[in-house]
């Protein structure tokens, strides 16, 4: 049976930048009394490790026509309509006040579903331009939010502005004081993302080991780096003398980026927002294969603050990205006025934002 509170039915695809932002309206929701579920697919289940307990996970039946065979591409739209299917059955048995998706398409049944049943549903983008998921449904959801501003929508659909939500560790640890770089040991936190992050691990270790041995010897690096990479990429810092530690994902990069004197990054949507929350110096490396150029609108908002410095994919070489950090490191005050930049560029109150909307639609369902 259903438990007290009405419930908030929260659809998200397989990585960090559509889940993290997920956690945070979870979080967000269940400290107003509703009842929180997300429905995903066994990739995105990966990435709800820091959901709250109270939070009810289902995987749902969808797929992409973007991955695998001939014979995977010709099952698609079977899988799809199961997990349409299944997804109406479950919110008949137990209906949600609100649909929220958050884009890839482990959400299609969810929004589907709810787009059948009339159910309140709206699409969080978290990129300047729509996913391929959020741009089927931008015609048939009742609100668009918008995590970076502004969003290209299609002719007619409005957007709302809301920021991108962090999560509760990331809020804990906005605007904590910056400790500009200087003759000391200075952290640098390297994220490489869910997806694209081999060039990092093939530069940034070659374009530190370029650095002039004082700054060298005081830097102390955390490399997220896939798997594959993270022991070619150790190898290249221990052949020049710099302390790094590498994994495929740090639980604890609230933290890390609070205590970093510069961050080297992908600009995915959710970096950026942790970035900025936080208030840190970045180089931005957007990944040249996201859809529509996405993680370039992404980081323009920093870059033209002066918070950040932009190096496209294909003009990204160790000298480069050596001249670049060396800008960053060696000029303390820049460095502080970068990450004051950064934090004027922040939207605190993103998750609050994305609430009132959640509630708005709910009480309009009333």
């Amino acid at each position: 049976m259903p438990g007290p509170g009405p419930l908030l039915l929260i659809a998200a695809g397989g990585t960090g930048g559509h889940m993290f932002p997920a956690q945070a309206l979870a979080e967000a929701m269940l400290a107003r009394g509703w009842r929180v579920k997300l429905s995903t697919d066994d990739r995105g289940a990966r990435y709800a490790g820091g959901f709250p307990p109270a939070v009810q996970i289902e995987t749902a039946a969808s797929a992409t026509f973007a991955r695998g065979g001939v014979a995977a591409k010709l099952a698609v739209p079977f899988r799809i309509a199961g997990g349409v299917i299944g997804a109406a059955l479950a919110m008949l048995r137990d209906r949600p006040a609100v649909v929220v998706g958050f884009g890839g398409y482990p959400t299609i049944p969810a929004l589907s579903a709810a787009t059948l049943l009339r159910r309140p549903r709206m699409i969080h983008e978290q990129n300047g331009i729509l996913g391929r998921v959020n741009q089927v449904f931008a015609r048939r959801v009742d609100r668009i939010a918008c995590g970076t501003w502004p969003t290209a929508l299609p002719d007619g659909v409005q957007g709302i502005p809301t920021g991108n939500p962090v999560r509760a560790a990331v809020r804990e640890r906005a605007a904590a004081p910056y400790i500009p770089p200087g003759d000391y040991p200075m952290s640098v936190v390297v994220i490489g993302g869910s997806q694209g992050a081999r060039i990092l691990s093939e530069i940034v270790p070659a374009a530190f080991a370029l650095l002039p041995e004082a700054l060298r010897d005081n830097l102390r690096v955390a490399h997220q780096a896939r798997d594959e990479d993270a022991e070619r990429a150790a190898a290249a810092y221990d052949a020049a003398g710099i302390r790094a530690e590498i994994a495929p994902f740090f639980g604890d990069i609230p933290r890390r980026l609070s205590e970093a004197q510069l961050v080297v990054s992908r600009s995915g949507a959710s970096s950026v927002a942790d970035i900025s929350v936080i208030g840190r110096p970045s180089i931005l490396v957007p990944y040249a294969a996201a859809t529509g150029d996405h993680q370039t609108a992404n980081a323009r908002g920093l870059v033209q603050a002066g918070a950040a410095i932009l190096i496209p994919e294909n003009a990204l070489d160790a000298p480069t990205l050596a001249r670049q950090i060396a800008t960053v490191l060696e000029h303390p005050e820049a460095a502080e006025t970068m990450a004051q930049n950064a934090l004027a560029q922040s939207r605190p109150d993103a998750t609050e934002r994305l609430v009132a909307l959640v509630e708005e639609l709910a009480g309009e369902t009333r």
